[in-house]
């Protein structure tokens, strides 16, 4: 009944909605060619000129609606190619492990990036028909971005554990450190060195950090030198990090970061992954308020749609499964025999609820609810429901959301380290041959 977590779709692919292509009003636009033709080949699948094109126009796009200067042609397609590279990696390795998803999935999903811009299904291919964006490929570019998202999950799921020891010492630490009570916003670069790197290909790998230092220190804007030099993933959105406890970043980095002052710029510093140079943009004091909610004690019947189960006869069970529990019967009886949730052994009970803790439709049913009160039949995602609420209490949380938060930080920085090193081996295993420096000679 819980929803489930999963990395989430990128904001940049909502950037589109914001801002009309600003490529096409740049002066930056690939050479035409008159025939399109191969820039890289990666294991059994080739990168187009065509393909590299629209990547650029798209990375163009939203280094100019962040007001970032653009590099040079040649080192932005560069940094573009090498993240379309990655992009054909983990989708091929996707496509191997049979990860894919579903179109009933793939239209939620974009159904709920419309509602986020307050648009409707039609007024969202609206949009981006006059921004002249193909509606089937930005379902093709959503779908691709909810399997990389889900891929990553799934190395983390696999490697990734927080121990309650763990979050009772990230909390002791902030508790007895200044810097820990502290947030931070980030802009970074990082020059990435593949695991069993040679030693001097490691040499050549901190003289183009050195490189990217000295542009920094000779006054070019650090998005720019980041959108030039930079490895991450948000190299071209200017190498931006959000606002985090600096604690979440490790012992090295916040060792670090804690003297500095927003504007300053630290020194190339290196770690496993590779040569590292920090901005800090702003620091604020982490807030830790009281947090009060109204939690909802719950139980259910559920009757599962699926090959065996159609809608009519799924409906026709529950309404049968209502008439019984209006005679009278034990709702924890009835749902012990019929229910078909895992909750079914303990008679459908769901324990206290928070809000957000179900998916909306259920939680609207259940908030209508008196105390006592059995629903009507509820269609769900996963079926229909019966729902019974047993109490109401208001509950403070904050210790457990300090905790939430604490588990949080330190998943999210044990997944920072797995993903960076999953996908340097990936990247490592796969055959990739550029052919772009022959583009650029003709």
């Amino acid at each position: 009944m819980h929803k489930s977590n999963y990395f989430c779709i990128p904001l940049l692919l909502i950037v589109l909605l914001s801002a009309p292509i600003a490529a096409q009003e740049s002066m930056f636009v690939p050479a035409a060619k008159p025939i399109d033709h191969i820039v890289a080949v990666v294991n059994e699948d080739v990168i187009t000129r065509q393909e590299l094109d629209d990547a650029v126009k798209t990375a163009v796009g939203r280094l100019q609606q962040q007001g970032v200067q653009l590099p040079d042609q040649r080192s932005l397609e560069n940094q573009v190619l090498e993240s379309v590279v990655m992009k054909h990696i983990q989708l091929q390795h996707a496509k191997e492990v049979g990860l894919a998803v579903g179109e009933s999935e793939l239209d939620e999903t974009i159904q709920r990036i419309a509602a986020d811009n307050k648009l409707s299904l039609p007024e969202f291919h609206a949009v981006l028909e006059k921004d002249g964006i193909s509606y089937n490929k930005f379902r093709d570019e959503i779908r691709e971005e909810m399997i990389m998202a889900r891929l990553k999950e799934r190395e983390v799921k696999h490697q990734v554990n927080v121990t309650e020891g763990e979050v009772d010492n990230y909390l002791q630490t902030q508790k007895s450190t200044s810097e820990g009570q502290d947030e931070y916003r980030l802009a970074h670069i990082l020059i990435l060195v593949p695991e069993n790197t040679a030693p001097s290909q490691v040499q050549q790998r901190a003289e183009r950090a050195k490189l990217a230092s000295d542009k920094l220190q000779q006054g070019v804007d650090f998005s720019q030198v980041a959108a030039e030099f930079s490895d991450a993933a948000d190299a071209k959105t200017g190498g931006i990090i959000e606002w985090r406890p600096v604690t979440q970043m490790g012992p090295t980095f916040a060792e670090l970061l804690e003297p500095l002052q927003p504007g300053d710029v630290t020194p190339v510093v290196q770690s496993p992954s590779g040569f590292h140079i920090f901005k800090l943009l702003g620091r604020r004091a982490q807030e830790t308020p009281t947090v009060i909610i109204d939690q909802t004690h719950a139980r259910h019947v559920l009757i599962k749609i699926n090959e065996l189960t159609s809608e009519s006869d799924g409906k026709q069970k529950i309404l049968q499964i209502k008439e019984r529990l209006d005679k009278g019967e034990n709702f924890e009886e009835v749902a012990k025999l019929y229910s078909e949730d895992t909750s079914a052994s303990s008679g459908g009970d769901l324990g206290w609820l928070s809000p957000g803790d179900t998916v909306p439709d259920f939680e609207r049913a259940m908030n209508a609810l008196l105390p006592g009160q059995v629903s009507d039949p509820v269609r769900s995602q996963f079926g229909w429901h019966l729902i019974q609420v047993l109490e109401r209490r208001s509950q403070d949380i904050s210790l457990d959301r300090r905790r939430q938060t604490a588990r949080q930080a330190i998943r999210s920085r044990k997944a920072d380290v797995v993903v960076q090193e999953w996908l340097r081996q990936l990247r490592d295993q796969a055959y990739v041959e550029y052919r772009l420096d022959d583009d650029h000679e003709h």
